[in-house]
């Protein structure tokens, strides 16, 4: 089953792409929770998943560049698995030129900068260190995007005309003051959700002539308590961003296949049925 492409760089990108936040047991809602993503997704069930993907027209994901999902992308390959993949830097590592050149070698198709680092340097006044970063990776022949949660630093970023072919775009701002954990796990009750927020991100979306991949369409599984309000999502997540654009989602294959459910809405809402 096909779903609708984009355009990123010269490689055509599925209009929903698979988050990598389950799997790692990154919820955003409670350490519970967080726990039992973590047991469910062993290997053999991370690839269970890439291969739902794929049976449902996904033909991406996102996933971190931290060792487990190297070996992860590594295994899929060697197994005979083409799904392309868009490679987050690993901000816990101590030198992230070295992570880039790491990720390089598992052959993604697209690295961008994390997000949440980009705007904890922004908070702190140093975001060339990111700027730095990303060219980095485009001088060594890389697809290159940088990921934020804040609007104004999507603006910044455009203003300075930053060497980025894309962009990672939350439409949630969890970014309104700097992180007090380590960049890859907050804690969540510090996280806040402000119904307004989907709404001025995608503006900027709009504004964005490069491609946007927006993230966190479901508020980290705050609005997606039935069917019908994960299509209601889903169609206003399409609705407000650009043809251009596509959109990342986090499915937790536990208890209900999310994947297939994700991607019929998709392809009903951008068949125009």
């Amino acid at each position: 089953m096909n779903l609708p492409k984009i355009k990123l760089g010269k490689y055509d990108v599925s209009r929903v792409i698979c988050g990598g936040n389950p799997i790692t047991g990154f919820s955003h809602l409670n350490d519970a929770l967080d726990i039992e993503m973590k047991k469910y997704y062993t290997v053999a069930n991370v690839h269970k998943l890439l291969a739902e993907c794929e049976n449902n027209g996904i033909n991406t994901v996102q996933f971190r560049g931290d060792r487990f999902y190297l070996r992860i992308m590594l295994e899929h390959f060697e197994a005979g698995g083409k799904m392309q993949w868009i490679c987050q830097t690993a901000s816990e590592m101590r030198d992230l030129k070295a992570n880039v050149r790491e990720i390089k070698a598992h052959n993604p198709i697209a690295i961008y900068f994390h997000g949440t680092e980009m705007d904890n340097l922004y908070h702190a006044g140093k975001i060339e260190q990111a700027r730095d970063i990303i060219k980095f990776a485009k001088d060594n022949g890389m697809l290159v995007g940088a990921g934020s949660h804040m609007p104004e630093v999507i603006e910044k970023m455009e203003e300075e005309r930053w060497k980025t072919d894309f962009y990672m775009c939350c439409l949630y701002n969890l970014a309104r003051k700097p992180k007090t954990e380590q960049a890859t796990k907050t804690k969540n009750e510090e996280e806040c959700f402000e119904e307004g927020d989907p709404d001025i991100m995608t503006e900027v979306i709009r504004k964005v002539k490069k491609p946007c991949l927006a993230f966190k369409i479901f508020g980290a599984g705050r609005k997606c308590g039935t069917p019908v309000v994960v299509k209601e999502r889903i169609e206003y997540a399409f609705k407000k961003i650009k043809p251009i654009d596509a959109i990342v989602l986090g499915m937790f294959q536990k208890h209900k296949n999310q994947i297939k459910e994700n991607t019929d809405f998709a392809r009903e809402i951008l068949s125009g049925k």
